[in-house]
């Protein structure tokens, strides 16, 4: 069973959802429906402590080491990732009108919420505080700890991370596939199934041909910029990305990253400082995986998704990343706050975003790590008389 991935559990928690949505009676769903409110709302309480346990030690400890070299290596990375936002908005935004044309959930009836069957009992867990002032507290601290150069808070902030990061790998990710299986189990009962379902199919096209593309701009800048073959330069980085397929982890894929980031041509010292640092910070296949989902589930749900509203929450995500926690789908984990602060998501979309997030994490992940490859070697360019 330890062999049977995330991904696997996703499609036959979908596959699962379907078959019981068709089946079987109303109470035998709306047990499913039950325990995603019930995990739902804990979600929704785990959710400020995600973003105060991953983001306030990000920042504390970027704000230490090698001072320029760092400040360098994090702002390519942040410019990389707010980039790969950016095109998958206009992607999205030219695309989606035409092959989603017929996908809507709001054509077929005034409120698809009305569709959905209730739990047998609704079950409030209030969160300790708000999702931004929960944001607030993790800049608070995380500038503050970076500031003074103390270590003690640091060192309990970091304890405290690891506590979420089990809360995360040990609870939330496991029962993720129960929770989709209820999503699409509801969703088939309500007749709106095969709008998801067509969506799904669209959107992880577009999602990986959008990942090629960034990878490709990624290397041919950074191959301008050192005079080497970007096409070269992306054969080298093969390994890093078919390993990362496999591990969903930037974390697990680093050294296989490191010795084809040397192999390319980096120097030593640049790729090791660069290539474990960017695997916690440079999440440009994330980003574009997250932006095209949450406008697809968007337009589905006749929502705005003008530029003013998904530009400022992509800046705010290129910084929300560097808190994703690296286990699979830790990214989704970090945003889900954005979505529902500065997108409007409610709950069901933001289950919805979950289950079209794992469902190619994977991909993702390798298009991160790939793409670490073309900011070590432009770091090493920039600072190569140092």
């Amino acid at each position: 069973m330890r062999k049977f991935g995330l991904l696997p559990r996703i499609i036959l928690a979908i596959l699962l959802g379907v078959t019981v949505g068709s089946f079987a009676p109303e109470w035998f769903v709306k047990i499913f429906v039950t325990f995603n409110e019930i995990f739902g709302n804990f979600l929704g309480f785990a959710i400020p402590l995600i973003i105060i346990a991953f983001i306030a030690p990000g920042i504390g400890e970027i704000g230490k080491g090698a001072g320029k070299f760092l400040g360098l290596t994090a702002s390519i990375a942040y410019l990389s990732t707010i980039a790969a936002g950016v095109l998958a908005y206009f992607a999205a935004s030219t695309l989606y009108p035409s092959i989603l044309k017929n996908a809507s959930l709001t054509g077929a009836m005034e409120n698809p919420e009305e569709a959905l069957l209730k739990p047998f009992l609704e079950l409030e867990i209030p969160a300790p505080f708000e999702v931004m002032t929960a944001l607030i507290i993790a800049f608070t601290l995380g500038l503050g700890m970076s500031a003074i150069k103390g270590e003690t808070l640091k060192i309990a902030m970091i304890e405290f991370r690891s506590i979420i990061e089990l809360v995360i790998s040990k609870v939330i990710i496991p029962l993720l596939p129960i929770h989709i299986l209820g999503i699409f189990a509801n969703m088939t009962y309500g007749g709106q199934v095969q709008t998801i379902i067509n969506v799904f199919a669209k959107v992880f096209v577009l999602i990986i041909l959008l990942h090629l593309i960034m990878l490709i701009i990624q290397y041919s800048v950074s191959g301008a910029m050192s005079r080497k073959n970007p096409f070269a330069m992306l054969k080298s980085m093969m390994a890093a990305y078919f390993t990362a397929l496999g591990t969903q982890s930037s974390a697990s894929t680093i050294p296989v990253t490191l010795e084809r980031t040397k192999k390319m041509g980096v120097r030593e010292k640049t790729a090791d400082f660069t290539v474990p640092l960017l695997a916690n910070i440079h999440l440009s296949g994330s980003t574009i995986t997250i932006v095209s989902c949450a406008m697809a589930i968007m337009f589905i749900n006749g929502m705005d998704y003008s530029i003013f509203i998904v530009l400022p929450f992509i800046m705010m995500l290129g910084v929300t990343m560097i808190a994703a926690p690296g286990v699979p789908g830790g990214a989704v984990m970090a945003a889900i706050g954005l979505l529902q602060t500065m997108l409007g998501f409610d709950a069901t979309m933001v289950s919805l975003m979950i289950a079209l997030y794992l469902a190619q994490d994977s991909f993702g992940t390798a298009c991160n790590v790939t793409g670490d490859g073309a900011i070590a070697n432009a770091v090493d360019r920039l600072t190569a008389s140092k």
